[in-house]
């Protein structure tokens, strides 16, 4: 169905589904930028990331959101829920993302966001290249479309970007007429110093043992810009004493690959060079102390 309009159509467009469905992956696919860090680890994704597409037939803010999880065992894992399950109250569309590939019992709890929401949804199926048999789609498509109401169903592969030019027909569909409110310059509301932050958590991520990285956090305590080159210390914040030594490795060679690797994506992001120091420090207990998830900037 063709969207073209006298009117420009905009609004705000929740990407909605349990982690590690390739929720980051389709938003940088769709904005065109390196805004969510994007690894095979769960809960990579810890707060609302906004980017924002503007075109000829209007603009979409679509908020990536962390993965609804059933995990309750610390403050942090609560407040990822919390974050993600209010997103749906601002926005004008959600996108149900699935993992065509594989579903698990908490697809169910993104689910029941969409049964409860107001709202226009799409049903978005991702990892589609995954499959061998894409005849199971069809049943998929019945189970999940039986339990909520659906304006549209998507098949896409966020990571071979295909499929967005369909999803972005049907998004542009359902959102109501007027003027964006972003500039048309502007892919994100988040600050530099954020996105380089999460550049650096995300090489944390891809290098360390999978139980390191959910106690870990980064902090940006200096970003200067210089006429040559933009300077930057982040303080990477670590829960247990033993995951400092193995955040820094043997002879530094951990943290300075993560170093090297961030440094190059900042600058790529950043469009000049940057200098980039990293220093470790302990800080017991973090994720499950309200007061300190405040302190290190996740939103309640």
């Amino acid at each position: 169905m063709s969207t073209e309009t006298n009117q420009p159509r905009s609004g705000h467009v929740a990407l909605l589904g349990r982690p590690n469905v390739g929720k980051s992956t389709l938003l940088n696919a769709l904005v065109g930028e390196h805004l969510a860090i994007v690894t095979h680890k769960p809960q990579t994704t810890r707060h609302r990331i906004l980017g924002v597409l503007t075109e000829s037939r209007g603009q979409v803010a679509f908020v990536d959101t962390p993965g609804l999880h059933r995990r309750r065992d610390h403050a942090l894992n609560r407040r990822l829920n919390r974050i993600a399950a209010d997103t749906r109250g601002g926005v004008d569309v959600i996108v149900l993302v699935i993992d065509a590939s594989r579903q698990t019992d908490e697809d169910s709890l993104a689910l029941d966001q969409v049964v409860s929401f107001d709202g226009p949804a799409i049903l978005a199926f991702n990892k589609i290249d995954l499959l061998k048999d894409r005849a199971s789609l069809l049943t998929l498509t019945e189970q999940f479309t039986s339990k909520a109401s659906f304006e549209a169903v998507v098949f896409l592969s966020a990571e071979k970007g295909r499929g967005l030019d369909d999803l972005l027909e049907e998004v542009f569909r359902l959102l109501p007429e007027g003027e964006g409110q972003y500039p048309e310059d502007q892919f994100t509301d988040r600050s530099e110093r954020f996105l380089v932050a999460e550049l650096v958590r995300e090489q944390l991520m891809l290098q360390l043992h999978q139980e390191i990285p959910y106690g870990l956090t980064v902090l940006i305590e200096r970003f200067e810009r210089q006429p040559r080159r933009i300077e930057i210390q982040a303080l990477i914040v670590v829960a247990e004493e033993r995951h400092k030594g193995m955040v820094i490795g043997r002879q530094g060679q951990v943290l300075k690959r993560v170093g090297s690797r961030a440094r190059h994506a900042a600058a790529e992001l950043l469009g000049m060079p940057v200098h980039l120091e990293l220093h470790v420090k302990t800080r017991k207990g973090w994720v499950d102390d309200e007061g300190s998830l405040d302190e290190l900037g996740y939103a309640r």
